[in-house]
């Protein structure tokens, strides 16, 4: 039978704080300050120095404003910390906008698709409810970008800027969301109406026609071609004549992003290591590159990431970078706030708890540029985020290794730093998981 409170279980609870000296002094200063800079550890503070054994100098730091485009900022940067270096180039980003519009385009399909292929299922039930919470966001993994650049590829930031709301997302998503659940329910009902499968994708057509003319409106039109001029850091100058994205891609970044592995740490019962994962219903482009991890245990990611930053290879990654961090002082630390302590009881759920019970999932992805190492040992890393220049130390974070342990879920590693067992491993058919697992969390953080 269930118990309410009581009045005499709230005196005893008072009675707890009042007949304590010290809590009053607590109490005071969380309220007057706030619990973040009233339980702040400075030991943790000092800690954090921003100096590391390997470090990649990849210059100033992009700014993704007030958007959740965080996995596709960490993404195109490490592409452009290779252009930069292989052409001599210093500060140059390429456009988030262009892949944005193509993301949010191949989103859109891959939501009315889902709709399609989900036609018979109950509108109340699980998955369709799913489905319907959000049509489209801003949020990805390294997988779904992947998938946008083997299509569409990359172009300079100069080609396509930003627009007012590429940086201001909120008013766009809600547009889009608007019009694709419309275009749920009519597609739904088609089908309830016998209307067949070729029926209903000449209907999603003339509803992606829509989309895209929302998007061109918004965020402009993608270049097909364009004139690529610039002027290194000798001072010479260079031109590209009517390059397409795709061959711009091929050409000046020239990586083959098949050689890129998703490795995860994930360390709840239902998920093994050394296995593969995919997740139902997760994915950008409609028959594009799929979404495929390989769980392991922490020490091999972290020996994983190392290993590709001592060959001056930055590594994108995922994290949940809401717990114990600082965004001001840029110090991401398991140390950092002594809750227990200021509230006298003790928060001690492990990584698997924090997973199972959701209180923690990939909410942000940044780039890993570099690493303290003692006897061969991490005990700190360098970030670099995609906020601006006005957190942390110009933008760029610290993260304790304790900290990388418990919040960090996912790196992208080339193929090459893998084991031959972890290679053979990889190529294992991935496990699929629900849609709303823990993994199937995008980084969407702004």
């Amino acid at each position: 039978m269930a118990k309410e409170i009581s009045a005499s279980m709230i005196e005893k609870f008072s009675d707890k704080i009042q007949t304590t000296a010290e809590n009053k002094v607590i109490k005071d200063a969380v309220m007057k300050n706030g619990i973040k800079a009233a339980t702040l550890n400075s030991e943790a503070v000092v800690s954090m120095n921003p100096v590391f054994s390997e470090e990649i100098e990849t210059g100033k730091v992009s700014d993704q404003k007030a958007s959740g485009r965080c996995w596709m900022f960490a993404a195109l940067n490490t592409f452009r910390h290779k252009l930069s270096d292989a052409f001599n180039l210093k500060d140059f980003e390429l456009s988030q906008n262009y892949t944005l519009f193509w993301d949010k385009f191949e989103k859109s399909n891959f939501f009315l698709e889902s709709i399609i292929d989900t036609a018979n299922e109950p509108l109340e039930g699980r998955l369709v409810t799913w489905l319907m919470d959000t049509p489209q966001q801003d949020g990805g993994q390294w997988d779904m970008l992947v998938a946008i650049v083997e299509k569409y590829g990359v172009v300079p930031k100069q080609v396509m800027p930003e627009t007012f709301q590429s940086g201001r997302t909120l008013e766009l998503n809600r547009v889009l969301d608007t019009k694709l659940r419309e275009d749920a329910g009519v597609l739904r009902n088609m089908s309830a109406d016998g209307k067949s499968r070729e029926e209903l994708e000449e209907a999603k057509t003339g509803m992606l026609s829509d989309i895209y003319r929302i998007l061109a409106f918004v965020l402009g039109e993608p270049p097909k071609t364009f004139d690529f001029e610039y002027r290194d850091e000798d001072k010479d100058f260079h031109r590209e004549i009517g390059i397409t994205p795709q061959a711009f891609f091929k050409k000046y970044v020239d990586l083959d992003l098949n050689d890129y592995v998703a490795v995860i740490n994930a360390p709840t019962k239902d998920k093994p290591y050394n296995k593969t994962y995919t997740v139902q219903y997760l994915g950008t482009v409609v028959g594009g590159h799929p979404i495929k991890y390989l769980n392991v245990d922490m020490e091999t990611l972290k020996s994983l990431a190392i290993s590709q930053i001592k060959n001056k290879e930055s590594v994108w990654f995922g994290c949940d970078v809401v717990l114990y961090s600082d965004n001001t002082l840029g110090i991401m630390d398991t140390d950092l706030f002594d809750y227990d302590t200021a509230f006298g009881t003790e928060f001690k759920m492990t990584k698997a708890e924090r997973l199972d019970y959701k209180h923690s999932c990939l909410s942000h992805a940044m780039v890993l540029t570099g690493v303290n190492l003692v006897d061969g040992k991490s005990n700190r890393w360098k970030v670099e985020n995609s906020w601006g220049e006005k957190w942390g130390t110009k933008g760029y974070f610290v993260m304790s290794d304790a900290w990388m342990d418990e919040y960090t879920y996912q790196v992208v590693i080339n193929k090459k730093y893998l084991s031959d067992e972890l290679k053979a491993a990889f190529e294992q058919e991935p496990i699929e998981l629900k849609p709303w697992d823990p993994m199937g969390a995008l980084a969407v953080m702004q």
